[in-house]
C-alpha cells in the first residue's frame, strides 16, 4: 500500500542508514541529481528503483517526481536521505487504514538532531512536515523550503522523522545554505516584483500549518534587523537554551543564515537599481 521516495545528490554516507530504515517497503524510488559519487550504485544494490532528473529548483524538481515517477502503491512516503523513519513512524504508517481514509495527506512530526546528537526539541522552528500522501493530490510552491499544498483535507500521523541535518559537518551546512539563501533572495526579489501580498490573520491564525508558514514568512522578510529577531526568538520565545549549547548554537547559525539572506537580497536589489 506504501511506496518511498527518497531525494538524492552525492549521498552515498546518508544513503544507506536511510534505505535501512525503510527496508520494509518493497517499493522503493530514488530519485536522483546525477550524483557522481556511490549514490546510484547503493540504491540500486538494495533494489531501489532509481530516477535521474537535473535539479533546478526545489519545488519544480518535487513536483515533477511526483508527475512522472511510477509508483507501485496509492501512497507515498516521502522522506531525504539524511532522515530516517523511527520505529514508531513505521508502526503508525503500517496500521493506518489508508483504504477507508478520507484526509489525501498526514502531518508527520520531525526531530532534528544536532551534530552531538542532540534533539533539537526547542530550538527547531518547523515540527510538522506534509510528508505522507498520495501523489496526485500533493503540489509545491517556493523554489527552496517549498510549501507543500494538499488538495484536500489532512491529518496527523503518530511517531517520528528523524532529521540529521549535520551528518555532513558544519562546513556542509554553511555552504548549503548559502545556497538555499541564493534562491530565497531570488523569491524575495520576485515577491517585491510582483507585489504578493500576505496575510497577518492567516500568518496567526490559518488551520493549515504550511499555509500558515507561508504568511508568517512572507511578514517576517518585511521586518528590519531580521538574523537578530530570529535569535531571539529561537533562544528566548522558543527556549532553544533549554536544548543546551547545541540549542543556542543552532539558533546562531540560523541567524546567520538570515543574514545570508539579506545580504544576498540587498545585492539582488541593487544589480537590479543598476541595470534600470
Amino acid at each position: 500500500m506504501i511506496s518511498v521516495l527518497i531525494l538524492t545528490k552525492n549521498e552515498e554516507n546518508d544513503l544507506p542508514g536511510c534505505l535501512n530504515s525503510v527496508s520494509w517497503c518493497d517499493d522503493i524510488h530514488v530519485f536522483d541529481s546525477f550524483s557522481d559519487d556511490k549514490t546510484v550504485a547503493i540504491a540500486e544494490a538494495a533494489g531501489a528503483h532509481v530516477t535521474k532528473r537535473k535539479f533546478d529548483n526545489w519545488s519544480a524538481h518535487q513536483n515533477w517526481g511526483l508527475a512522472n515517477i511510477n509508483f507501485k502503491y496509492p501512497w507515498v512516503l516521502y522522506i531525504d536521505a539524511d532522515e530516517r523513519v523511527s520505529p514508531g513512524l513505521k508502526e503508525a504508517i503500517l496500521s493506518a487504514d489508508l483504504v477507508n481514509s478520507t484526509v489525501v495527506a498526514y502531518e508527520i512530526q520531525r526531530r532534528d538532531f544536532a551534530w552531538d546528537g542532540t534533539w533539537l526539541k526547542h530550538a527547531q522552528i518547523s515540527p510538522f512536515y506534509l510528508r505522507f500522501f498520495r501523489p496526485e493530490k500533493m503540489r509545491y510552491e517556493r523554489l527552496v523550503n517549498p510549501l507543500s499544498i494538499p488538495d484536500g483535507p489532512v491529518a496527523k500521523l503518530a511517531g517520528f522523522l528523524d532529521h540529521y541535518p549535520f551528518s555532513k559537518g558544519i562546513k556542509y551546512w554553511i555552504s548549503r545554505h548559502l545556497s538555499y539563501a541564493d534562491m530565497e533572495a531570488a523569491m524575495r526579489l520576485e515577491n517585491i516584483g510582483t507585489g504578493v501580498k500576505f496575510s497577518f490573520r492567516k500568518a496567526i491564525f490559518a488551520k493549515d500549518f504550511t499555509e500558515k508558514r507561508y504568511h508568517q514568512k512572507g511578514i517576517f522578510y518585511k521586518l528590519p534587523g531580521r538574523p537578530f529577531i530570529k535569535w531571539c526568538y529561537m533562544v528566548i520565545w522558543k527556549r532553544a537554551f533549554l536544548d543546551g549549547h547545541a540549542g543556542v548554537v543552532y539558533a546562531t547559525l540560523q541567524s546567520i543564515y538570515e543574514y545570508f539572506i539579506v545580504l544576498r537580497t540587498r545585492e539582488l536589489l541593487d544589480k537590479a537599481s543598476v541595470g534600470e
